[in-house]
């Protein structure tokens, strides 16, 4: 099956989609990612291919959680009790974890064997949802429709990384980290403040009005599904060249240097906006810092910011109409304010005689 998924190269347009998804390939730590538009514009098509195009994950053999052998402060309780001689490693390909709307608790957090804690005083785990998601994409569609208990445990899952099922007084957790990619169409309802505060990126996507583009779509996709072997021979350069980009950005990223001034000036562009809370001056960030590993800079620079803030700011201030236009006006009264109180600074300095 794994052939058979369109290749992410091919996918025409939709390029602050595949930037976003790139992104979080890169450094997970971002957040996830909220793709809002109508159905059929390839929202879904493009998550899939992400998952096809990166690198085998490399795991505890057997692991339900897919634990990652060389860390070992993420590994699971059972992980933890293997001697390290004992342990067998095994690759496994990234996969896209579904989440349905439907779903019960149960099937997403994970259940205790009551019966066998109960006679063989054993802690048994039936891993759920999250424990397949970890270290893997979390796909949720039309995440603004999600019931809201689910909402809660992504929230948790989300934040602290690990997902803690409790039932009849015995507890269990394991270690939960995903990349959140949720798809909504606005249309059908909202998405709930607590969630989508916690989503670093949000993108907005619609049908690709150009006429040659929408005859490419269709030309790429008849040739796909003639022969998908073939197609994606044609299109595997480029789908080597990304890859090649995502590794190389991941070896950089703990390189890039962020100095103090550009620290303000993420934090003076939030305040600016009236953005509530932290959570965006830090998405900024690590969303800067990953696009300065991804164009191969040493530090971040202006245009990474810049890049950064309408990723994560222009969805939430889609009222506002923010624009790339507006965010650069913005870093500029930054840089204004910030070059400003440094001269108040100095003056404030004891002179040296």
């Amino acid at each position: 099956m794994k052939n058979l998924i369109f290749p992410f190269s091919a996918i025409v347009g939709q390029e602050r989609v595949k930037k976003a998804l790139v992104l979080n390939a890169i450094n997970p730590s971002i957040g996830g990612v909220l793709i809002k538009g109508d159905k059929g514009t390839g929202k879904t098509t493009a998550v899939r291919a992400l998952a096809d195009l990166l690198p085998p994950l490399k795991v505890v053999k057997g692991c339900p959680f897919n634990c990652n052998p060389d860390d070992q402060g993420s590994l699971c309780e059972s992980c933890k009790t293997e001697k390290s001689e004992d342990i067998q490693v095994e690759e496994k390909m990234m996969r896209v974890v579904e989440l349905p709307l439907g779903a019960t608790e149960d099937r997403v957090v994970g259940s205790i064997n009551i019966e066998k804690a109960l006679k063989e005083g054993m802690k048994a785990l039936e891993p759920g949802i999250l424990a397949d998601a970890n270290r893997n994409i979390l796909y949720v569609d039309e995440i603004n429709l999600l019931d809201d208990n689910l909402v809660d445990v992504l929230l948790d899952a989300a934040a602290y990384g690990i997902n803690t099922v409790e039932r009849e007084g015995i507890s269990l957790t394991h270690p939960s980290n995903f990349i959140l990619v949720g798809t909504m169409n606005p249309a059908e309802g909202e998405l709930r403040p607590q969630l989508s505060d916690r989503i670093g990126l949000q993108i907005s996507v619609a049908s690709i009005m150009d006429i040659d583009d929408r005859v490419k779509i269709m030309e790429r996709r008849e040739a796909f599904e003639k022969d998908p072997y073939s197609f994606r021979e044609k299109f595997q350069k480029y789908q080597d060249q990304i890859l090649e980009n995502i590794i190389q950005a991941r070896e950089l990223l703990d390189k890039v240097e962020v100095s103090e001034d550009m620290m303000k000036i993420i934090a003076h562009l939030c305040v600016n906006m009236g953005v509530d809370g932290h959570r965006a001056d830090i998405a900024i960030l690590k969303t800067s810092k990953t696009l300065a590993a991804y164009y191969k800079h040493k530090e971040v620079e202006n245009i990474d910011v810049e890049e950064a803030a309408a990723l994560v700011l222009g969805e939430r201030f889609q009222k506002k109409s923010l624009n790339q236009d507006k965010i650069k006006k913005q870093i500029q009264n930054a840089e204004n304010e910030i070059s400003q109180e440094n001269r108040e600074d100095d003056k404030k300095k004891p002179k040296v005689k």
